[in-house]
């Protein structure tokens, strides 16, 4: 499974996002591509800022997302976001294109890192579910948006 904690992998999506325009349209979904490209950094600031969010966790939630996270089967398409995670108001999409491979580029950079915070859902990831998991959602989005 990809890792955005792998050189490889982590190019691979900034070649990717690269592909993105502000005309960019969704094959499902309802959010614009700023607004995804907003939603994406939430994750990752929750890794990197350690920034917590409005999540509440919910037993069932944890043990299906959590399992769902770590296999190689793509996500559900139309799957509900969390309260904290989701986007409706208007972005700038360069503003947010830009903001988003910042926070790729500062997560990549905690590769080595050993200790982790504990995820305010998932309880406490090693760097390897960490990786995978950043990576599977940015794929997830990405293919939303066609690249």
């Amino acid at each position: 499974m990809q890792s955005l904690l792998n050189s490889k992998s982590h190019q691979e999506i900034q070649v990717r996002i690269a592909k993105l325009s502000p005309d960019s349209k969704p094959k499902w979904g309802k959010m614009s591509a700023g607004q995804m490209l907003k939603h994406c950094q939430r994750p990752l600031e929750i890794a990197v800022y350690q920034k917590d969010f409005d999540l509440k966790p919910n037993i069932l939630v944890k043990l299906f997302f959590k399992k769902a996270m770590y296999n190689d089967k793509p996500f559900m398409k139309n799957m509900p976001t969390p309260k904290g995670f989701a986007v409706s108001e208007d972005v700038d999409f360069n503003t947010e294109k830009e903001s988003l491979l910042k926070l790729i580029n500062a997560f990549y950079q905690l590769k080595d890192q050993g200790e982790w915070k504990s995820h305010p859902v998932f309880g406490k990831l090693s760097s390897q579910e960490w990786g995978q998991m950043q990576y599977k959602h940015l794929d997830h989005h990405l293919k939303q948006f066609g690249v």
